[in-house]
């Protein structure tokens, strides 16, 4: 399980003779800061969903809710989720995934809460780390981008807190589709001249890449800005809105215009962290250092970045895994280690 603000994720695999013969993956868009008791019922929905009936024999599971500000402290966030969790798996063994990529029980993650607090990158970089001895993974989620370096087989993040990773490059709070367009600019070029932005919750990312056609209107799983439809039209109409405008005042030329810059503006952003995690690890790297892209803006966002930050061997984690796990790598990852774990073994991905 890969619990997070505002879409929640699991992954089952199954297990034959040390190798994974079955992947199933789900998605469900749940924002916990509405109605945080909901929680558990989630959990059971997405387990049956994915298993069935099938008797599940351990629970890994990671988290970054706990950053909601339902929650008024982080450590309040993680017992909240971890009691949801136990009441959902029952006489189970769960293991919680910590920042430095190890698992660990119930009652040792209560007792450590920031240990385990927004470790999910942790599961990606570790899932890569056995297919890639050096790269750097390049994570664009609905919310935000997580660049992980691997050098020499191992994960070599200089952060382990969100903090220290907004510090480092690490972390770039910039996603496909919930990112508010007042924090991706202050100003867009216009008319000749230049708009300043609204800082108004009037658009977000998802519309610019709907309107771009880099997202289909399926994939934009969230919640509009003003609560209205997804089509390209209403899209077209929240971006307009960015400048105080509307669609009889801008033409749809324009606000294509305005979609692409903010598009353009997104990916120098993530570039701009992957340069200052490239610069540290580059020295140390025994081998070429690739870019290993994934998440829902896997292609219109990591890869125009890591192209951008003149990285020229970039392949998609689909590829590797030759299974379509981009959107919830975090929850394949932590699957995988929870079945190391519990067979006392390493698993492989395919025979």
């Amino acid at each position: 399980m890969d619990i997070g603000g505002a879409n929640t994720k699991a992954a089952y695999i199954s297990i034959d003779n040390g190798f994974v013969i079955e992947c199933k993956t789900v998605t469900e868009y749940f924002p916990v800061w509405k109605n945080p008791e909901n929680l558990g019922t989630v959990l059971r929905r997405l387990t049956e969903k994915v298993s069935g009936a099938t008797r599940l024999d351990c629970v890994g599971v990671t988290m970054t809710a706990e950053l909601s500000d339902v929650y008024p402290t982080k450590r309040e966030g993680v017992n909240h989720i971890l009691t949801h969790v136990a009441a959902a798996f029952p006489a189970m063994p769960i293991m919680v995934l910590t920042v430095d990529a190890t698992l660990k029980s119930l009652a040792k993650a209560r007792a450590e809460p920031l240990e385990v607090a927004a470790a999910n990158w942790t599961a990606t970089g570790w899932l890569v780390a056995q297919l890639i001895p050096n790269c750097i993974v390049i994570d664009v989620g609905s919310t935000s981008t997580s660049i992980i370096p691997i050098v020499n087989g191992k994960l070599s993040a200089s952060g382990k807190t969100d903090l220290e990773k907004l510090m480092n490059g690490e972390l770039v709070y910039t996603g496909s589709l919930r990112t508010n367009i007042a924090a991706i600019t202050n100003s867009i070029p216009l008319r000749n001249g230049t708009a300043r932005v609204s800082s108004e919750l009037f658009a977000q990312s998802g519309d610019a890449h709907l309107v771009l056609g880099n997202i289909t209107k399926e994939e934009y799983a969230v919640e509009t800005a003003d609560g209205r439809g997804k089509t390209r039209a209403e899209a077209l109409a929240r971006l307009a809105r960015v400048v105080c405008a509307d669609t009889e005042m801008l033409t749809e030329q324009e606000i294509i215009q305005i979609a692409t810059y903010i598009h353009n503006k997104q990916v120098e952003t993530i570039a701009e962290g992957l340069r200052q995690v490239y610069s540290r690890i580059k020295p140390r790297a025994k081998t070429k250092v690739k870019a290993v892209v994934t998440g829902l803006g896997r292609d219109f966002l990591a890869r125009k970045a890591a192209q951008l930050a003149s990285i020229t061997e970039i392949v998609a984690l689909n590829e590797l895994l030759k299974t379509d796990v981009a959107t919830v790598s975090p929850a394949v990852g932590v699957a995988l280690m929870a079945a190391n774990t519990f067979e006392g073994r390493a698993i492989q991905w395919t025979r």
